[in-house]
């Protein structure tokens, strides 16, 4: 049998960093206090949990050694307020960091890390599963791309707070987006309809693109084919979709700026995707 990777992105882990190390050594000092989208967390914090990434990415993925125990996880909520209170943890604890020694830290500890994912047979069983997607079990290819959005997203929210030039661009973006819509079958997972019920994200602009579920045999399966008739179809744009589909904006507020045409039921269940874990 021959495997396929679904979204390609280990090759952009070095543009990504060396983007974010020039963007963070450009920062004027007023620029690090910065409030972002993320709601806790200011320029600075936002930074700090990028190191954080790489640190715990290579304490546990590379060395095998977990840290603090999580304690009884029963449920997805468990996790989440699990890794919230981590991340707390970390940020105020970096608070006492000065710039500088953090874009030093990053830099190193991003070459680390890459050098580790590539080490990573791309069909093996990853360390977790990319439980926002509602898998027990993943491959690396699909953990790596994980993390890439997880890169991706966090320096465009420093470059949204900063007036920065964005990552909007096909190479980068059309990846980032293209895995977070791997919760879009999860989305609907509790949502009945009948058998070819059908529904579609166009992502707007030439950085964008299409993803369609279609209900077959009690469930919904994604596929990206351009010329379905689908039951409703949601136009978002990337500004908005980054946005939403992290969980910095709720879906009341883009109800005004997204176009929902036909069922604006199944419409609207596709504005509560989350491809986070938050």
């Amino acid at each position: 049998m021959t495997h396929r990777i679904e979204v390609e992105t280990l090759h952009l882990f070095p543009v990504l960093d060396n983007m974010l190390i020039s963007l963070l050594k450009d920062l004027g000092e007023h620029e690090w206090e910065l409030q972002t989208v993320a709601r806790l967390w200011k320029v600075k914090d936002v930074a700090a949990h990028l190191l954080d990434g790489n640190l715990r990415g290579l304490s546990i993925s590379r060395d095998k050694y977990f840290g603090k125990d999580p304690g009884i996880i029963n449920s997805q909520a468990d996790l989440v307020k699990f890794l919230n209170g981590l991340n707390l943890a970390w940020t105020n604890a970096l608070k006492r960091l000065s710039p500088k020694v953090l874009i030093s830290l990053l830099e190193v500890s991003g070459r680390e890390y890459i050098e580790h994912l590539k080490e990573l047979g791309p069909f093996e069983n990853a360390i977790f599963p990319v439980a926002w997607a509602g898998q027990d079990i993943s491959p690396n290819w699909f953990h790596i791309a994980r993390e890439y959005t997880e890169k991706f997203l966090h320096q465009q929210q420093i470059r949204d707070a900063t007036g920065r030039q964005g990552l909007m661009t096909k190479e980068l973006f059309y990846p980032f987006i293209d895995t977070l819509m791997f919760a879009f079958p999860y989305t609907f997972r509790n949502v009945e309809a009948n058998a070819g019920t059908s529904v579609s994200i166009i992502v707007t602009t030439e950085i964008g693109g299409r993803w369609n579920l279609i209900r077959t045999n009690h469930q919904w399966h994604l596929n990206k084919e351009a010329d379905i008739e689908c039951s409703s179809v949601v136009h978002i744009d990337p500004h908005t979709a980054w946005k939403l589909f992290s969980k910095s904006w709720t879906p009341e507020q883009v109800l005004d700026i997204v176009d929902i045409q036909g069922d604006q039921s199944l419409g609207r269940q596709t504005l509560k995707m989350i491809s986070v874990m938050a």
